[in-house]
């Protein structure tokens, strides 16, 4: 059979629900999706024996069988899962609302004009909805909420949608179940990213590292913070006593460069500014160039460790 020929070649597979929707919306799913996925629709205890014949060859495949229940169908494919999800729940189309089903959004019905004629305020007091007349037409005062999601659709509210040429819904196939080389889990983990798993990855870090800190317990997270730690305190004995070591050494002499240039580059950048100010001068040939002073080398200083204090 072609359901179970499916079940061999296909790794990967999406559990849909197709309620509300059409025979038209569904053939233009079908086309979409030619070459990356192949959708299978049939009836429900049929799927689940095929599905147990098959997993005696591959027991991954009981996973999918609570899955098989009410109106769905299984979509496979070997292609990413979520391109292939997004694909799906790109067609929807929108729908009026029907007396006695429920509600799968919110439904608000704007403030304004509706083009009703006084003779209609029924519909409106009925719903409580507060109107006044204008121009002898109904106005709605303000936004309404209609219909709650999940709540069941009243024929009074249906009734009015209809007068006001409103379809609040849109209906589409839904993506349920995401089945994954045995694995089963909610199509909304397609949404997270890897940037997403690096952060809650890191977050947990964070946590773990400051758990250790706080409980003095050494481990591979903490242990880098303790060497730091000793190292700087290292470093201010040597600055503070006459013991020398090469790690030491090559640190303060890092620090005098620093130190030695950052004067510097604040004495020029005035320099700079004033030799391109001469040179616009002399071309205008408005002023004489004066003789530039000399400027003053920066004095060092002699302690060079006294701007890397390690306690200050």
């Amino acid at each position: 059979m072609k359901f179970e020929k499916m079940l061999g070649e296909y790794n990967n597979c999406l559990v849909v629900g197709v309620d509300n929707v059409g025979s038209l919306q569904m053939q233009k799913v079908r086309i979409a999706l030619r070459g990356k996925a192949v959708m299978i629709m049939g009836k429900n205890t049929m799927m689940r024996m095929i599905i147990k014949e098959a997993a005696v060859a591959n027991p991954k495949l009981e996973g999918l069988l609570p899955y098989v229940r009410g109106n769905m169908g299984l979509v496979f494919t070997n292609d990413d899962l979520k391109k292939v999800r997004n694909i799906i729940v790109e067609f929807k189309t929108p729908a009026a609302a029907k007396s006695g089903t429920t509600a799968p959004t919110d439904v608000f019905v704007p403030a304004g004009p509706t083009g009703m004629d006084p003779g209609q305020t029924g519909f409106f007091q009925a719903l409580n909805i507060p109107t006044k007349i204008v121009k002898g037409a109904v106005e709605i005062i303000s936004e309404v909420h209609l219909i709650k999601a999940n709540d069941k659709v009243t024929s009074s509210a249906v009734a009015l949608l209809a007068k006001l040429n409103i379809q609040p819904f849109f209906y589409g196939i839904k993506v349920f179940w995401c089945y994954e080389a045995g694995s089963v889990y909610p199509s909304h983990i397609l949404d997270i990213t890897e940037a997403d798993l690096f952060a809650k990855f890191f977050n947990g870090v964070s946590k773990l590292t400051a758990l250790s800190l706080a409980a003095r317990v050494p481990n591979a997270l903490t242990l880098p913070i303790y060497l730091a730690n000793g190292f700087r305190k290292l470093l201010a004995l040597s600055q503070s006593t006459s013991y020398k070591f090469k790690e030491a050494d090559e640190f303060f002499a890092k620090g005098a460069a620093a130190a030695k240039a950052a004067p510097a580059a604040a004495a020029a950048a005035p320099a700079a500014a004033a030799g391109k100010d001469a040179g616009k001068g002399k071309d205008a040939g408005k002023k004489k160039e004066e003789p530039k002073k000399k400027e003053e080398e920066p004095v060092e200083d002699e302690d060079v460790g006294g701007g890397f204090d390690m306690f200050g």
